[in-house]
């Protein structure tokens, strides 16, 4: 296993709901040796029972989890890095990740076409993101911006192969 290349550096492997950050994060956590922390494990039962409910989260539903996240983060981030799978969706929530981690935060975005993303969250039975609500995070979604420390990679082929590629650019 390769150490963590930098200590106190955070990955968010962010994208849409279905779009692999769970997978890809927990596998280049293993490659790296750092933790993993699944940010859908931070939501408050409020906003799960309105996800499960299809109704999209605001941005005040949003805000306690993000700060949330970030701590999270801060806290692994001190044990030597963390590889965090959230969405991330907004650069304001980007911000405000990063902001409450008060650390280095990478963003990793996966993307794949809205068909796959799709044909991935049907195979989640009982998964409280339902796919009646890809739509709006499709909507809600803003790429990455240039000043933003990060990358896009298509999460497309075998899961090993595309975290070999994220792991060759960090």
């Amino acid at each position: 296993m390769t150490e963590f290349p930098e200590s106190r550096h955070a990955v968010v492997v962010m994208g849409v709901s279905g779009s692999g950050k769970t997978t890809i994060g927990r596998l280049l956590a293993e490659g790296l040796g750092a933790a993993f922390v699944d940010a859908d494990d931070l939501h408050p039962d409020t906003n799960r029972a309105k996800m499960s409910a299809g109704v999209p989260l605001t941005d005040d539903d949003r805000w306690p989890w993000l700060e949330s996240v970030g701590r999270v983060i801060r806290d692994e981030t001190l044990a030597g890095g963390s590889i965090v799978a959230c969405s991330a969706l907004k650069r304001a929530y980007r911000d405000r990740i990063a902001a409450a981690a008060d650390d280095d935060v990478s963003f990793i975005h996966l993307t794949g076409s809205t068909a796959t993303i799709s044909a991935r969250m049907q195979e989640r039975p009982g998964h409280f993101m339902p796919p009646a609500l890809l739509t709006s995070q499709l909507e809600t979604l803003e790429p990455l911006e240039p000043q933003e420390r990060g990358a896009t990679f298509a999460n497309v082929g075998d899961p090993r192969e595309v975290v070999s590629r994220i792991r060759d650019l960090l």
